[in-house]
């Protein structure tokens, strides 16, 4: 998906493409929330993640509990 957003047309082609039936009365709702999710993401994407380990570096009981707060 492209900067440009989502259109209720455009949505009921993707999910006719999927094979999910969408009623018409449903294209503008699942533009919207997809729209929604893409504006998200590209949120997500922006965020620099350069110093923290990834998800295998993780070992789990291996962590030190501390009371303090």
């Amino acid at each position: 998906m492209s900067a440009v957003e989502l259109t209720p047309p455009e949505a009921a082609r993707w999910a006719a493409r999927a094979g999910l039936v969408l009623p018409a009365e449903r294209h503008t709702a699942v533009a919207a929330v997809a729209n929604h999710i893409h504006s998200v993401v590209a949120v997500l994407r922006e965020l620099d993640f350069a110093d923290v380990p990834s998800a295998a570096a993780y070992r789990a009981g291996e962590e030190k509990h501390d009371a303090a707060v």
